[in-house]
């Protein structure tokens, strides 16, 4: 199939193309490069023997999506382009519904005026809010406490509402939790441009020498340590679940919400530690406040992905931690090489 990959160049999208690939998809990516590098898609390119096109381009830019959609004729489109920091989204609302929401609409139209019936988004654990119970299934009420969660629940009605209308297309929403880890090969990874908002990338930095201490934001939410606790998954086990998406797409109609993780939750504390293991050295830690829009904790019930999807989480959490410290020592400035 012909997929296009928004954000593909991405640290979810980078793992992601290598999976289609590898089942045979050709690939196209656009990706602007707010928080990428065209590297990764060398190394992509390096890593495997499939076919991959790429554009320059905003996903808000209508004129840049219909050169693209003229181009390579997708028949399914994977929708990764987005900003995705919960702290920055309080700070910066209107930028966040214009990217992850405008970007989602204008796609749309792009994919109507191309014939393009297929979509899977990448959507977040986040549109839950503080939890009702645990862990989290599909059912479970939507209420996020972050403008981040907002514009992604907001575009997941988007999308819900663009499939009642046209009952020939599908969107399936995947719900993540907490991605980490990285390619086997050690030369894909998450490399974030500035000082990172999630916790591993963070941890490896403090492991490789590039900050001084991992900040703890924190220590009294109701967890056994009192620090807030998440469902991490591996980068390519959430990879192989955009493949099963694909997949599933091809004779589905409508729109279907996916939770994709583990079913096991983790404490900073308990992350510090495995990374510890990982690369046989301590890791300097600081505590800090709580962060506004956090919650305590977070834990996915992914049986209707497991179901339906045929999909399901192969990697534990020391395969994740190992999988970032390669990464990390082998790229101790992510992509840059200097």
């Amino acid at each position: 199939m012909r997929v296009l990959v928004t954000g593909g160049a991405g640290y979810i999208g980078s793992h992601t193309l290598l999976e289609l690939m590898a089942q045979g998809h050709e690939v196209c990516v656009l990706d602007n490069y707010s928080n990428a590098t065209p590297e990764v898609l060398t190394r992509v390119r390096s890593l495997s023997n499939g076919v991959m096109h790429d554009y320059v381009g905003d996903v808000r830019d209508a004129d840049k999506l219909d050169e693209v959609m003229q181009d390579f004729q997708p028949e399914a489109v994977i929708h990764f382009a987005g900003l995705k920091a919960v702290g920055e989204s309080t700070q910066k609302p209107l930028h966040y519904y214009d990217v992850n929401v405008s970007g989602t609409l204008t796609l749309l139209h792009a994919m109507g005026r191309a014939g393009c019936k297929r979509i899977v988004f990448s959507s977040s654990a986040t549109v839950y809010g503080e939890p009702v119970y645990l862990p989290y299934d599909e059912a479970h009420p939507t209420n996020p406490t972050s403008v981040y969660g907002r514009s992604k629940l907001i575009a997941e009605q988007i999308l819900t509402d663009w499939t009642a209308a046209y009952p020939e297309s599908t969107a399936v929403l995947l719900r993540y939790f907490n991605p980490v880890g990285a390619h086997a090969s050690a030369q894909i990874g998450e490399d974030p441009k500035d000082i990172p908002n999630n916790l591993m990338p963070f941890i490896a930095q403090v492991a490789v020498g590039k900050r001084d201490a991992l900040q703890v934001f924190g220590d009294d939410y109701d967890t056994p340590d009192g620090t807030g606790m998440r469902d991490y998954i591996h980068v390519v086990d959430l990879a192989r679940a955009h493949v099963a998406a694909i997949t599933y797409a091809q004779d589905a109609t409508g729109a279907r919400p996916f939770n994709i993780g583990t079913g096991q939750s983790y404490s900073v504390r308990d992350m510090v530690a495995a990374f510890e293991r990982a690369c046989g050295k301590p890791i300097a830690t600081k505590q800090a406040p709580r962060r506004e829009g956090d919650i305590a904790a977070m834990q996915a019930d992914s049986t209707r992905a497991n179901e339906e999807l045929k999909w399901e989480a192969a990697h534990d959490l020391d395969a994740m931690t190992a999988s970032t410290w390669a990464w990390q020592s082998k790229n101790p400035n992510g992509y840059d090489g200097s």
